[in-house]
């Protein structure tokens, strides 16, 4: 952390009375269980039929649907086509945004188009890479599933056609635009807790639909399932509609656990404390329960090297994930640093910071005489009374109000802004690499059975 962005500054604003609470964005109080409501204000544009973004769904499952349902709350915007491999789905966009859509399932089709702008990937992870650049190439600008591609060799080909494109190019780890992040990396960049030393994430669920065994169509079989295109550049198996409902399950299609939840972690982590990465990845786990055919672990736990930058100390960060949690299920994404910690949720950021005690007590000083111990006391209680961080323990919460429209409204809206006004995406696909780079590790140290090492500035294998 910079000498800008020190505990000292964080304590002096911290200090300031209560008066001025809500002015000042960085105030911590001194009591507990404070809370602070964050806000977030939209422009009213209104848009004619000509000036609207028209843009085209590439993969019409469960994520191609929310991320269109939250694209279409964003004025200006309009859905035109819509592409994917079982002709189910296709009836039911029809379904959802009406008989006038042009549906294929072929997206080579869409991207002909002239009159589409856009285009949102969201299809199993194999075809990311391949669809993005196919669509920047086309001159279409592209919303990108996370995580942004299946192999760490495929992220150079997308930002090389990004730049080239000139085109906007946004992935989708739908809550690096919340207001929680917002606020987080404020309160981080400010000294709220210190020196960061760990990160602290977690992922419970305790459900079927939880761990990935979505429900499969009664009219799932070669003729409404183009099962050969599916496969892509993976093995050529025999028509299974499991896999093809069910990819997360499997290695050749997904990225497990790690592409699917890890990755939103880093997104929010390197963007609150401006890093590129880790530098290093050890993981364990296992098929606990949900032995249904998948090859990928149901429990996964990861710790991961981040080294010294400008921007933050050497720490290390633990991602677990656990998908039969007897526990009920749960989650949490915390920071800890050296004088409190940080939980960030998409609509909330809570610090909590607590007096380190720097006492000794019976137990380190029972060697020494009652007049030794009288005296180590008088020196230590001297040293505690000028201890500054008394004044900033507490707890405090920020919270979004009831009418916040959603961190995955917020990252279209950013995707849509820039496409306007040729601004510059949170997300963009080197952001995008570096956050699918390191949920990556974990695969690869997984199947490798041993630690493996990440360049995080050039996004390579070691």
């Amino acid at each position: 952390m910079t000498k800008k962005n020190s505990r000292r500054s964080f304590i002096k604003r911290a200090t300031i009375t209560s008066a001025v609470l809500g002015t000042s964005p960085y105030i911590l109080t001194a009591s507990n269980n404070e809370i602070i409501a964050l806000k977030r204000s939209y422009g009213n544009t209104v848009y004619s039929a000509n000036d609207h973004i028209n843009i085209a769904l590439i993969g019409s499952g469960i994520q191609g649907i929310y991320d269109t349902q939250s694209a279409l709350k964003v004025d200006g915007v309009k859905l035109v086509a819509v592409c994917d491999l079982y002709t189910g789905r296709l009836e039911r966009a029809k379904e959802l945004w009406g008989d006038h859509l042009f549906v294929t399932r072929d997206y080579r089709e869409l991207l002909e188009l002239k009159d589409i702008d856009a285009v949102l990937i969201a299809t199993p992870d194999h075809w990311h890479q391949t669809i993005a650049v196919a669509a920047l190439k086309a001159g279409k600008h592209v919303y990108c599933e996370k995580p942004m591609v299946q192999n760490f060799n495929e992220g150079q080909e997308i930002i090389k056609a990004q730049k080239l494109s000139g085109k906007i190019c946004q992935i989708g780890s739908q809550g690096m635009s919340s207001l929680g992040n917002e606020k987080a990396k404020e309160l981080y960049e400010d000294g709220a807790i210190g020196d960061i030393v760990m990160l602290d994430m977690y992922n419970d669920r305790y459900s079927a639909e939880g761990a990935w065994q979505y429900p499969i169509p009664t009219d799932a079989d070669p003729n409404t399932i183009d099962f050969d295109t599916f496969l892509g550049k993976a093995p050529k198996v025999p028509f299974e509609p499991t896999r093809f409902f069910r990819w997360r399950n499997y290695k050749e299609y997904g990225t497990g656990v790690a592409g699917d939840l890890f990755v939103h972690a880093f997104s929010t982590l390197n963007y609150v404390i401006s890093s590129n990465g880790p530098s290093r990845a050890l993981a364990t786990g296992g098929l606990r329960y949900w032995k249904d055919g998948r090859n990928v672990p149901d429990v996964s736990i990861t710790l991961y090297d981040y080294p010294k930058t400008n921007t933050h100390s050497p720490f290390n960060a633990a991602f677990r994930i656990n998908f039969i949690a007897g526990s009920g299920g749960g989650g949490g994404f915390k920071l800890i640093g050296t004088e409190g910690e940080m939980e960030i949720r998409q609509n909330s950021v809570t610090v909590n910071r607590s007096k380190l005690n720097m006492v000794p007590g019976g137990y380190s000083m029972i060697s020494f005489t009652e007049e030794m111990q009288k005296n180590i006391q008088k020196e230590y209680a001297a040293q505690e009374n000028d201890r500054k961080s008394q004044l900033t323990t507490g707890k405090t919460t920020w919270q979004a109000p009831k009418d916040y429209k959603g961190a995955h409204y917020d990252h279209f809206n950013n995707f849509f802004t820039s496409i306007r006004t040729g601004g510059k995406t949170i997300q963009d696909p080197k952001f995008g690499l570096r956050a699918a780079g390191a949920a990556l590790l974990a695969n690869e140290s997984y199947y490798k059975r041993q630690p493996v090492n990440w360049d995080p500035e050039n996004m390579k294998l070691i």
